[in-house]
């Protein structure tokens, strides 16, 4: 027995099964393990290695999908703190397809180095 499908059907089906193959492929890729060579450490030398930027989040764990805040030291290789230093950030999650889910900004000075960053999210 073979199944006809109306052209009105066919509308709906040609749509759907697109849906369904694209989520399966997203579905795919957010299980994915991460990759082998994933660093996470939270201190790093900048990469012409004049600074090292050490973070801290304010909870640990982290929580996730609750907006939270991080602390960014910046020091000389040597450990002397750096003060007046020009802090952007960004970051994202490349196995997800995706950048931060918020626009966190630094907005203290908290002296001797350290600078306080709020609106960052884990969601």
């Amino acid at each position: 027995m073979s199944a006809k499908f109306s052209r009105r059907q066919i509308l709906w089906l040609a749509p759907l099964t697109l849906i369904i193959v694209a989520g399966a492929g997203f579905a795919a890729r957010m299980m994915a393990p991460p990759p082998s060579d994933l660093d996470l450490s939270l201190s790093k030398a900048t990469d012409h290695a004049h600074y090292v930027a050490s973070l801290a989040p304010d909870h640990s764990p982290i929580p996730v999908g609750a907006i939270h805040n991080w602390t960014v030291r910046i020091t000389q290789l040597d450990g002397e703190p750096v003060d007046a230093a020009t802090i952007t950030i960004d970051g994202g999650m490349p196995q997800h397809g995706h950048g931060l889910p918020t626009r966190p900004v630094v907005t203290t000075d908290l002296g001797n180095g350290s600078h306080l960053i709020e609106g960052m999210s884990s969601t």
